[in-house]
């Protein structure tokens, strides 16, 4: 673990408020990665094996509509997630995940982190909460663009 990534998860607001040991544990599951503009950070319904803590740049968070194309649901940046599925099975992408511009994130390795969190379930339970909230703003996220989109296709019918 690098004096980087130690430093990014000390500042990053997911783990603020939250003891030391669990910073400890994360940085012990991480690496510091990189994305170059219109790279992809999570493809839908691929693995969700990487909790990414964005520390530089803009993501679009995408779903593929049906019809073709993709379909933007919110953007990112510094201090946010990108990863949430990797909570819950079956531990697949539920969206895509685009670098907008040059990105920096710690990358947690999920794998070893749900092996740790076995062995700590108080930390456990601390980021579970962390995460709920987290997926609770990003389905109010996708609910406010539906209903955009909705309108969007209303008026246009008149």
């Amino acid at each position: 673990m690098s004096r980087t990534v130690e430093r990014i998860l000390g500042a990053h607001p997911f783990l603020a408020g939250l003891s030391p040991e669990t910073a400890t544990l994360v940085a012990g599951c991480a690496r510091l990665a990189t994305f170059e503009p219109g790279e992809l950070l999570t493809a839908e319904g691929a693995p969700a094996d990487t909790l990414l803590l964005i520390h530089v740049g803009r993501v679009a968070v995408e779903a593929h509509r049906p019809a073709g194309g993709d379909l933007w649901i919110e953007t990112v940046g510094p201090g946010h997630l990108v990863g949430l599925s990797w909570a819950a099975p079956p531990f697949r992408w539920q969206f895509d995940a685009r670098a907008l511009e040059p990105v920096s994130a710690v990358a947690v390795d999920v794998r070893r982190l749900r092996a740790e969190l076995g062995r700590h379930p108080d930390i456990g339970f601390a980021l579970l909460d962390r995460m709920t909230e987290r997926l609770v703003d990003r389905l109010q996220a996708t609910r406010l663009r539906l209903l955009d989109l909705h309108d969007l296709g209303h008026d246009a019918a008149r």
